[in-house]
């Protein structure tokens, strides 16, 4: 049986009917799980077999009682959340006349009659001071109540106008007073015009009624009951307006109402909402925030979306085969895309509105019944659409049985403070417009609805996504309206939310090949993807092009900017006479080979005159706060365009001498200047007379980092090549592409995409934390970092590299990510389980368009590499987490790193930098070092160019003593299987009073380190009963107890592991509960 939950709920409540039983013994569950007309047919049977009556709610005669649930939460709405200048519960239902005409004393009295039928639409609601209750009366306005016809209107925009200051207007109703219905005529100026009696009596053609209802009296089902009601009396024109006073009136349901047992429904919803953290701030993306005590304006921001027939079928046809409501399926869409769009938040709570009339005699009572109800649910991000269904199937059947239970109850018994319910701001609604819901027909007159326009809208919650279906019309039956709050969205952004929920849409059920279906049975909903396809083209569709209104000045690059604030840290913080960012790259001549320096020198001018970043000043503009980068006139400084300087050397320390400066003295560049390039030509003993450098003479070409990268080198070597041959560099001056473009281009793009990818990818990650890493010392929060480091280098061996090899081509998977895989271990291990990792990753070549592979410059960047292990998984899935997670971080790496740092702007120290990551491949051939310049080849010198490194000056015999410390791979003379505390024994006996070790001012012979051991080991068997293989943890400082120890617990048959004392305590506690140690050795 397909169809949707309203259709359900009728169904169910004509079972009612007929069948005489109430929600207490079959509730409508049961229906809904078993959908097919046998299973229904099954149901019923057992209310007949075992003769189930319902209990029957009948009028009290009553004018005057406690308020319902649903009115206290409107009234007490209306009163806390909104402000009193202007109405949000102005139900407005507008008419226009299209043929026919109507007489305004038969409207008069068929509104009256209506009145005095629905007592609803004339009681007031008055607040009790002593007793803090809210309570109705019922009065008889209605004998007094009349039409209003006092407006006029010329065209669409002025009637739009009206309509939406009467949706607005906060003194259209009265509560106190019962005032809660208003009827009125707006009469057409042009038909006026036509009509030369100008008689009120009728209503003609292109007139309007406006008929609204206060929501307090009101809800959506009430307004089919009011208008057939009103069809009625007027088709008829009944003499008399009293009606019977048995029928139930709203009062009698709001009494029935508080005698109802709701201690199941009390538990239920306490546990529903248990442990939610209700005071969470809405992750949703809004461009500005509200305080808690602002009254919101009620102004929306509105965006609608329709669906062609296709894609609604589609949809319809999934509620169908999944056995789900499409209320329901509709629902499940909405909590997957929250989840996206607040990049992963899980706990995710959202209003839904229940039409509450749960008994078949409330099915024909005007009145306000409608439920406001929290579904909350905790999605698993890797669960499937499918399995999401199925799970918020379950959730809204629970639900929809204790769906009466008031929501000021529910937060009463949570303690939930109710001036406060941001988490009740995100609302879903499922319409479907039957085909008899707005109809009116009144004696022949003929009216068509008119629609307010979305730039006129209420917004009565903060983020509100209503779905319409309308299955009468022949096009776009499914469409959605997302109404925000202005006061917290931009209309921009809520049209870029209603994008990305149309592709959301589409991924699930359009067949469309232009569009990625997704797989709703095996795809994880995390991967769904909201980044629109234009957004995943942005870098692509991007123009890089000459900026020919930018002449020689603009803003510096993200990668310049980056760098320029790092060097400025560096020399602040250490006092540093070293610099980091000088990069000279040495050459020498092959043998037999010359070069002019007349010549050269030509070829660098015209390189400089090219790429005009070599002579690019970086300056901080004060005014602008901006650091600005500009290029230095090509004719004012032709001698002062980059450094030409000749020295010479004698011995290869000289040289290195000439070299250390080049790589580390801060007086080689002037940025403010533009001095970022130099040549320095060094000849061997003393300066060539014919001008020719030769073999033993060497060139240094150094540039200052902030304006050349790494590739530039291989850009400069070429064009170098071209002007020393040529005496010429071709190139149109008015359409090259230059450094200066790129930066300008760079920082106009939005990158929409880009930004969403990092927000998603980087939520809920400790960017401050350190990675727990066994560290021997730990900075201070005030402490800068020295620059001083400590490097290790080796290699795998030709079978490991081999089988290294094979592993990744064997599993289709690059070296680079399976290296990515390795380390990310290695960092789980050495962090004793650290699962989330996140560290950086250095771009060093981040032209990521053709047009960019031509431009000397910097075109670095650093991003985040995130890595969340499962460290039940297995290696593969390991693999194929960091392929895709490096594809797609690589992907969108043009993102620059000041950007993802501002997306969280709360953290103040960016810890995941400490910790990077860095894959370099190149192919070892002659090409790679050598360079031709005209007829003669540059062979590229061994200087290694690294940042944050100092070269290590190391004495001979302290190279001969770290190398026999290193030489591991000497056999024991004693036996050539023998175990570590029996060779130690053999050292004993062969020489007993030689020092063992030795420690500043104390020492022990291996006689007494023996003595020492042999006693600590017996301890460890005897007291202790330490058993072969058992592990023994040892914490100590560095002293001569530490070497007892190990050899103690060697000896004793024990397996030693060390703990460091600077460790902090929860990596200790890690340790001895992997290795389940039961014995700490300390001091």
């Amino acid at each position: 049986m397909g169809g949707h939950s309203l259709l359900f709920i009728e169904l169910y409540h004509h079972y009612q009917s007929v069948f005489n039983f109430d929600a207490h013994s079959l509730s409508i569950a049961p229906f809904l799980q078993q959908p097919t007309i046998f299973q229904h047919s099954q149901l019923l049977q057992t209310v007949i077999i075992n003769n189930i009556k319902a209990t029957q709610w009948y009028t009290l005669h009553i004018n005057e009682g406690n308020a319902s649930f649903a009115q206290e939460r409107i009234f007490l709405d209306e009163q806390v959340r909104f402000s009193s200048d202007i109405a949000v519960y102005n139900e407005l239902s507008s008419l226009q006349i299209v043929q026919g005409s109507l007489s305004f004393n038969r409207l008069l009295q068929a509104f009256r009659y209506v009145l005095n039928k629905h007592k609803i639409l004339r009681t007031c609601l008055m607040f009790n001071n002593d007793n803090n209750s809210l309570k109705q009366c019922i009065t008889d306005i209605h004998k007094t109540f009349t039409i209003t016809m006092n407006q006029t209107f010329k065209n669409d925009t002025e009637l739009q106008d009206i309509i939406y200051q009467t949706t607005i207007n906060p003194n259209l109703f009265d509560l106190s007073t019962g005032h809660v219905f208003h009827a009125e005529i707006l009469r057409h100026k042009i038909a006026l015009n036509e009509n030369e009696n100008n008689n009120t009596e009728f209503i003609t053609n292109s007139d309007v009624l406006l008929i609204v209802f206060h929501h307090a009296a009101f809800d959506r089902a009430s307004l089919p009951i009011f208008f057939h009601d009103l069809c009625s009396a007027y088709n008829t024109n009944p003499i008399s307006i009293e009606h019977d006073d048995e029928s139930l009136q709203y009062i009698d349901y709001s009494i029935h109402e508080h005698l109802m047992d709701m201690t199941t429904s009390r538990e239920f919803w306490y546990l529903q909402l248990e442990e939610y953290n209700s005071e969470c701030r809405s992750l949703l993306p809004a461009d500005r925030h509200r305080l808690s005590n602002d009254h919101r304006s009620s102004s929306a921001s509105v965006t609608q979306i329709s669906f062609d027939n296709e894609i609604s079928q589609s949809f319809l046809d999934y509620a169908s085969i999944h056995h789900v409501t499409p209320f329901q399926l509709g629902l499940t869409m909405l909590y997957a895309f929250l989840s996206k769009l607040t990049h992963g938040e899980n706990d995710l709570c959202i209003s839904c509105l229940n039409a509450n009339r749960y008994k078949p005699e409330l099915q024909n009572i005007m009145g306000m019944f409608v439920s406001t109800l929290p579904y909350r649910v905790q999605l698993d991000p890797h669960r499937s659409f499918d399995e999401l269904v199925k799970y918020v199937r379950e959730k809204c059947l629970s639900i929809l049985e204790h769906s009466h239970y008031p929501l000021q109850h529910i937060l009463a018994n949570l303690h939930i403070n109710q001036s406060n319910l941001s988490f009740l701001e995100t609302m879903f609604d499922f319409i479907t417009i039957s085909s008899h819901s707005d109809e009116l027909s009144l004696d022949g007159a003929s009216f068509k609805q008119v629609s307010l326009e979305q730039s006129f809208e209420v917004a009565k919650f903060d983020f509100m996504l209503t779905f319409i279906f309308n299955p009468m019309v022949e096009n776009n039956r499914l469409l959605f309206r997302l109404t925000c709050s202005h006061d917290l969205f931009d209309a921009t952004s809520v049209t870029n939310i209603g994008q990305r929920l149309e592709y959301y849409f589409r991924q699930l059920f359009s067949s469309n090949e232009t569009t990625n279906r997704i797989d709703t049975g095996s795809t994880s909903i995390s991967k769904i993807d909201l980044i629109l396809p234009e957004e995943t083209q942005e870098m692509e569709d991007s123009v890089f092009c000459r900026q020919s209104h930018i002449m020689n000045e603009a803003p510096a690059s993200s990668a310049q900017t980056r760098l320029c604030l790092s060097e400025r840290v560096h020399l602040i913080s250490n006092k540093s006479e070293v610099s980091i960012y000088n990069m000279p790259f040495v050459y020498s001549l092959d043998s037999h080979h010359t070069v002019s320096v007349q010549h050269l020198r030509h070829a660098l001018q015209l390189i400089v005159t090219k790429h005009e970043s070599l002579r690019a000043s970086l300056n901080f503009d004060i005014e602008k706060n901006l650091l600005m980068q500009q290029i230095i006139d090509l004719y004012q400084n032709r001698n002062t365009l980059f450094t030409f300087i000749e020295s010479t050397y004698k011995t290869q320390e000289q040289l290195n001498d000439i070299m250390h400066a080049e790589r580390h003295d801060p007086q080689l560049f002037n940025l403010v200047q533009g001095l970022v390039f130099r040549c320095h030509l060094v000849y061997h003993k003393q300066i060539s007379s014919n001008d020719l450098l030769s073999a033993q003479d060497v060139v240094i070409f150094n540039f200052h980092h902030a304006l050349f990268d790494f590739s530039s080198m291989n850009i400069f070597l070429y064009d170098l090549n071209q002007a020393y041959t040529t005496g010429q560099l071709l190139y149109d001056d008015n359409t090259h592409l230059r450094y200066l473009d790129y930066a300008v281009i760079e920082q106009q793009m939005t990158m929409t995409g880009a930004s969403m990818f990092w927000l998603d990818i980087l939520h809920d990650c400790k960017l401050d934390q350190s990675l727990s890493l066994p560290f021997d010392r730990y900075r201070l929060a005030n402490e800068h970092r020295t620059g001083r480091g400590t490097s290790i280098s080796f290699d795998f061996g030709q079978d490991l590299s081999h089988d290294f090899l094979i592993h990744a081509s064997s599993n289709n998977i690059s070296i680079q990510h399976l290296t990515f895989a390795i380390y990310f271990i290695f960092l789980f291990k050495s962090t004793n389980g650290q699962a989330d990792l996140c560290i950086a990753m250095n771009i060093n070549n981040n032209r990521y368009r053709d047009e960019l592979k031509s431009i000397i410059g910097l075109f670095e960047n650093v991003i985040p590499l995130r890595c969340q292990l499962d460290p039940q998984s297995h290696f593969s899935h390991l693999l194929e987490h960091v392929q895709e997670i490096t594809t797609n971080s690589m992907k969108y790496s043009y993102f620059p790193l000041q950007r993802i740092l501002d997306q969280h702007s709360h953290v103040s120290k960016h810890a995941f930098l400490d910790t990077s990551l860095e894959f370099i491949s190149f192919i070892d051939n002659n090409d790679n070092n050598a360079t031709m310049i005209g007829d003669s080849q540059l062979v590229a010198a061994s200087f290694s160019f690294s940042i944050n490194e100092d070269e290590i000056q190391i004495l001979s015999n302290e190279r001969y003593l770290m190398q026999s410390l290193n030489n591991t791979q000497i056999p024991f003379l004693s036996s050539p299987v023998t175990c570590i505390h029996h060779e130690f024994v053999y050292q004993v006996m062969k020489h007993p009073q030689k020092l063992a070790v030795e420690l500043d001012e104390q020492s022990l012979t291996y006689c007494e380190l023996l003595y020492y051991v042999q006693v600590l080991s017996l301890t460890l068997l005897n007291e202790y009963h330490v058993s072969p293989g058992e592990v023994v943890c040892q914490c100590v400082e560095r002293s001569l107890s530490m070497v007892i120890g190990i050899m103690g617990i060697e000896m004793a048959g024990g397996v030693y592991c060390p703990l460091s004392p600077r460790d902090p305590q929860h990596r200790l506690h890690a340790l001895t509960q992997q290795t389940q140690s039961r014995l700490v050795l300390i001091h």
